[in-house]
């Protein structure tokens, strides 16, 4: 039988190389196995928010205002979204043109011309004994945000104690997700990471833009994966991660330390919400982060790096450097 260190690695390997391939290999000691990668970069998907030195989203901007590179090297957008507008593809001159067109004078699929429609939110709902006093309230937020989502988006609900419920599979029909979520029922331990490694799995599947929101009262007692361990895959997937917790900041230093590093690490967000009312503020914040967001894609440079690659993005025309863009630090290749 595994060890719990080996089943962890061998868990989260297999979600962060998509669909690479994870070799085993004997070494010639005859002590153990060892594992071995072979690297591979497919399109790259990089969500971010721009905003100024007062927090205002910076809206309009077009694919010539970015400047991205990976390693210090410049890559070349391939397509271009804002917002809940559709993708559109990225000319040599910088101009746009909808996707679909170039599927129609090709006659090959471009990227999906719906694959970064909207969102696709996975909402994960902490129903352990931890939540049990704000049970009620918690539902009634998330059946708040659910509703005002944006019509281009689609939304997932899992809840999660000691196991994960898939309560209602991603959709657009807001009344079904809304009905998964008044089913959840409370449970006992709770197994954060674990849930949210298996919602990051699922969102990996999911072609175009997805972000995964937790709502939980934060402490982890059941989870057999490592939260940095669980960080990394959302980091590499290109999946921001937005926490609610309903505890006080400085009530569970730890957990408070973990949601920080979790969301700054992704692009999201973390936010201490204890109040119903302190959580109806929190979702309103995400959704409009969502309505701001702009989703490029590319094709990586060539680049021998096949460690940690980072991301830069710079807006061309902030010369005095006033503006901030929230985005992944960079990522792994995927192995293959």
């Amino acid at each position: 039988m595994l060890s719990n260190r080996i089943w962890k690695t061998a868990a989260i390997s297999s979600l962060a190389v998509g669909g690479g391939l994870w070799l085993w290999g004997q070494d010639p000691a005859g002590a153990g196995r060892t594992a071995v990668f072979k690297s591979k970069v497919d399109l790259v998907v990089l969500s971010f928010t721009v905003t100024d030195s007062r927090g205002r989203y910076i809206t309009n901007l077009k694919p010539a205002d970015f400047h991205v590179t990976e390693d210090g090297i410049p890559e070349k957008l391939s397509t271009f979204a804002e917002g809940t507008k559709a993708a559109m593809e990225v000319l040599p001159d910088g101009s746009l043109r909808p996707i679909i067109k170039a599927e129609e004078e090709t006659g090959k699929p471009a990227l999906g011309a719906d694959a970064f429609v909207g969102t696709n939110v996975f909402v994960l709902f902490d129903t352990s004994n931890f939540m049990y006093k704000g049970f009620v309230y918690a539902e009634d937020a998330i059946a708040d945000f659910v509703r005002g989502l944006d019509r281009a988006d689609s939304v997932a609900i899992y809840t999660f104690s000691r196991n994960l419920s898939r309560a209602a599979s991603l959709t657009n029909d807001r009344s079904n997700a809304i009905m998964g979520l008044r089913k959840a029922v409370a449970g006992d331990d709770t197994a954060l990471y674990n849930a949210l490694l298996l919602s990051l799995r699922d969102a990996a599947k999911v072609p175009g833009r997805k972000v995964v929101i937790v709502f939980s009262n934060g402490p982890d007692n059941a989870s057999m994966v490592a939260p940095d361990d669980v960080r990394a895959v959302a980091e590499d997937e290109g999946i921001p991660i937005y926490v609610i917790s309903t505890n006080e900041v400085n009530k569970d230093s730890i957990s408070s330390g973990v949601f920080r590093r979790i969301t700054s690490r992704t692009g999201g967000k973390a936010y201490w919400a204890k109040t119903w009312q302190k959580q109806v503020e929190a979702f309103e914040s995400i959704r409009e982060d969502l309505g701001n967001m702009y989703t490029v894609t590319y094709y990586p440079q060539p680049n021998p790096n096949e460690g940690f690659r980072k991301i830069n993005v710079e807006i061309t025309s902030d010369t005095g450097k006033k503006y901030r863009v929230r985005s992944r630090p960079g990522y792994r290749p995927r192995a293959s």
